[in-house]
């Protein structure tokens, strides 16, 4: 059995600093173990992303606390453990996997959320070229048996490059380009949210190369044909 969602439960009902430190040996017993559960999903990640061979589990997995400088929210620790695999590492602007534990709320999800502007350009500049590519990873039963769609925040009207009947206006209004499945509190207890993590993430791979075809260096000619 894991512990995450007993330990979580009581961090959201105590999200302050004299709790976190009367229970330091709780958090670090708890937020080991789930890096030890990294290690192996990482490992079995990089048949999927052999460039994941270079990152450690701790180069994957999120700080607990919490950036409140600029939040409204001023709980100092985030209620969740979360890790992410990319093969250009957490701050890269390249697609990636994401897994989230989290009573209630676990999930695992993949691709690019809000990218800069110049990243977004590239990505859009794909689907003109390339967008029945994407209708089709989207379409594919294999993916579809597990995501519902491309996900994402969009513009109310068309990006000021494209006419609104393109035929991929779908896609080119997204300002995120994600997708997601949700992950049972029995399954992060029991520990095979890990099998169903690297299936989803197996499931994703088409999409994910698809963006990461559209951000990657193509300076030196590479990638053009």
């Amino acid at each position: 059995m894991r512990p995450y969602l007993e330990f979580l439960s009581a961090l959201a009902q105590n999200n302050h600093k004299d709790w976190m430190d009367a229970n330091k040996k709780w958090y670090m017993d708890t937020r080991n173990r789930f890096i030890e559960d990294v290690e192996i999903l990482l490992k079995q990640m990089t048949e999927i992303e052999p460039a994941l061979s270079a990152f450690k589990p701790k180069d994957c997995v999120f700080r607990q606390n919490r950036d409140i400088r600029f939040s409204a929210n001023k709980d100092p620790y985030k209620t969740n453990f979360g890790a992410y695999f990319s093969p250009g590492g957490k701050k890269s602007p390249r697609p990636g996997y994401y897994l989230q534990v989290q009573p209630g709320n676990s999930f695992l999800a993949g691709g690019i959320w809000m990218p800069e502007g110049a990243i977004l350009k590239k990505i859009r500049k794909e689907i003109d070229y390339s967008g029945a590519e994407l209708r089709q990873i989207e379409n594919d039963p294999d993916f579809k048996k597990l995501f519902s769609g491309i996900e994402g925040e969009k513009l109310k009207t068309s990006p000021r490059e494209y006419e609104a009947d393109h035929p991929y206006i779908e896609y080119l209004r997204l300002k995120s380009f994600t997708v997601s499945h949700p992950i049972s509190d029995k399954a992060v207890e029991s520990g095979a949210f890990l099998t169903f993590a690297l299936d989803g993430f197996r499931r994703m791979k088409p999409f994910n190369d698809f963006l990461d075809k559209a951000v990657e260096d193509v300076e030196d000619g590479s990638g053009i044909l």
